[in-house]
């Protein structure tokens, strides 16, 4: 019991420690007043966070000092963020529920040597404005998704740049489409539109 207690104090005396507490504490709590408590007290963990966000049940955020969150910002159900890397997400971005993102990986390269020896990669990941990443989504370290894109459902997105507007799915992820509005569509897409009206 004795050592529970001094492992409990001294976690309390780093603010790693009493971060991962108190979220703990708040992290499923239902409603409203889940939501607010969640902002209130975790809003103020983050490097930088615009207004409006919003924390969803069970999100679990690791190195949150790491983490930049834009305006608007909707972080889904159960989603699980590793930011020891550095981990930046743009205004108006939203992620479903499941969602994962690491800025951190194993070493792996001695086969020799036991993985769990030979330490870590760390590469920051950086998402866009005005982007959606579908359900159970998992965006690797080194990503760079570009603003407006679409990361579909169970989607597993590498550390590759990804450009803006980009419809992504499947695993690994691959281009799927463009978003883009009608007035921009090539000449060949508009008048197939029109002939299916």
């Amino acid at each position: 019991m004795f050592r529970f207690l001094r492992l409990f104090f001294r976690e309390m005396l780093s603010p790693t420690g009493r971060f991962r507490f108190f979220s703990y504490l708040i992290r499923n709590l239902p409603g409203d007043s889940g939501f607010a408590l969640r902002k209130k007290v975790m809003s103020k963990w983050f490097a930088k966070v615009g207004e409006n966000i919003v924390i969803n049940e069970g999100v679990i955020i690791r190195n949150i000092e790491k983490m930049e969150v834009g305006n608007n910002v909707y972080l889904g159900v159960d989603n699980y963020y590793q930011a020891a890397a550095g981990l930046k997400v743009g205004d108006d971005t939203m992620f479903g529920p499941g969602v994962k993102i690491w800025t951190q990986n194993h070493k792996f390269e001695d086969p020799e040597k036991p993985i769990i020896q030979q330490g870590y990669d760390f590469k920051p990941v950086e998402i866009g404005k005005n982007v959606w990443v579908g359900a159970n989504a998992f965006i690797m370290p080194g990503a760079v998704i570009g603003d407006g894109c679409i990361i579909s459902a169970m989607s597993v997105v590498g550390a590759k740049k990804i450009p803006p507007y980009s419809i992504l799915a499947g695993n690994p992820a691959r281009l799927i489409g463009k978003r883009q509005k009608q007035e921009e569509a090539p000449e060949e897409n508009k008048n197939q539109v029109k002939s299916e009206e």
